[in-house]
């Protein structure tokens, strides 16, 4: 079986969420079984396991729609991809597709880095069901990050293929023991508008001692407004912090925190939880999936409620079991496992092609 893996969405300094799940997966897929990479920039190489490759052209290019004439030449016989809009007209192969979440139907503003034609062609896009269909059922199975996401896809009928979930999971990082414990709390996300991150920094008015360190790039007007919601508590800007800065926060803190109102998984949770970090977050189904028992839940609105069980920390044996709790449940989430689990799709889909 020749599997040719698509890694376009790779970014090229720095992971998203897509790029982060694109390169751990393809390197644990590449344990298991040989694998080609799909790129449409070396300098995503950088980012990337030192596998065969081969240059094709942007997932954002006028070519997308016939990239499949491209990507055929290496004669795969399946292609997985991390997004559900890669181009398949004239395939030769069976696909895969991946849907990571449904956020953006019920919270339609885009992501302010993208060009205006962008954004209005994605609000356009999450006016209806409809589109989406089109897009996955052009797959032979679709691929999902939580059990959350593929129950949504389930209630609207988003597609009639097989639908597998892949979970997400945290990089490896160094075993280089505790660090001394701080009252750092850690948000690692963005600020769009459902990661209600303006409750974490209301909450830091009654939380002095503490220290709210907000990873993430932030846009100046938004720096100045949480700022604002925080009066007397003290926020800490990374601005985009690095992964040594992150890791080495998060090993020490007394939490990782997020008030956010939707999520299709929330790799910050298993990051924190992979280092004995725990966590603090909105009482949502996706984080009750990925938290289990190990996690301290709060209603997003509910600013005394973070404040309650961020001070429940403060108390040693009560953080010392959180901890241990957060690193068993950590264990659950592996890019090997994941991979696994990937494999194991590939090989049936191609089984019933031969068949």
């Amino acid at each position: 079986m020749k599997i040719a893996f698509d890694c376009r969405y790779t970014l090229v300094e720095r992971h998203n969420g897509i790029s982060r799940y694109t390169a751990g997966l393809v390197a644990a897929l590449a344990e298991l079984h040989p694998v080609t990479m799909l790129i449409s920039d070396r300098r995503q190489l950088a980012l990337l396991p030192a596998l065969p490759w081969c240059l094709v052209s942007g997932p954002q290019s006028i070519r997308e729609p016939l990239v499949a004439r491209q990507v055929r030449r290496l004669a795969p016989d399946v292609v997985f991809s991390p997004m559900q809009t890669m181009g398949s007209y004239g395939r030769h192969y069976r696909l895969v597709l991946t849907l990571h979440d449904l956020i953006y139907y019920g919270h339609p503003t885009p992501p302010p880095e993208f060009p205006a034609p962008v954004r209005l062609l994605w609000r356009l896009y999450h006016l209806a069901w409809w589109p989406q269909r089109l897009l996955l059922n052009r797959a032979d199975a679709v691929v999902t990050v939580s059990e959350t996401t593929a129950a949504l896809m389930a209630q609207h009928r988003l597609t009639d293929r097989p639908v597998t979930v892949v979970p997400n999971a945290p990089d490896p990082v160094p075993d280089d023991g505790r660090l001394p414990r701080t009252r750092a709390l850690v948000y690692m996300g963005s600020f769009m508008p459902y990661k209600n991150v303006e409750v974490l920094a209301r909450a830091m008015s009654a939380l002095t001692g503490h220290e709210l360190h907000l990873m993430s790039r932030v846009p100046p007007a938004e720096r100045a407004r949480l700022t604002a919601l925080g009066v007397g508590g003290r926020l800490v800007f990374h601005d985009g912090a690095d992964d040594a800065t992150y890791r080495d926060v998060l090993r020490g803190a007394t939490a990782l925190v997020s008030a956010s109102r939707d999520e299709g998984f929330g790799i910050p949770l298993v990051e924190a939880m992979g280092v004995g970090t725990p966590v603090v977050v909105s009482d949502i189904p996706v984080f009750r999936e990925v938290g289990g028992d190990a996690a301290e839940y709060v209603d997003p609105d509910d600013v005394a409620g973070f404040v309650r069980a961020i001070r429940s920390l403060d108390e040693p044996e009560r953080w010392e079991r959180r901890s241990a709790e957060a690193r068993a449940r950590a264990a659950h989430y592996s890019w090997a496992s994941s991979a696994r689990v990937l494999l194991a799709l590939l090989e049936r889909i191609t089984a019933d092609a031969a068949r």
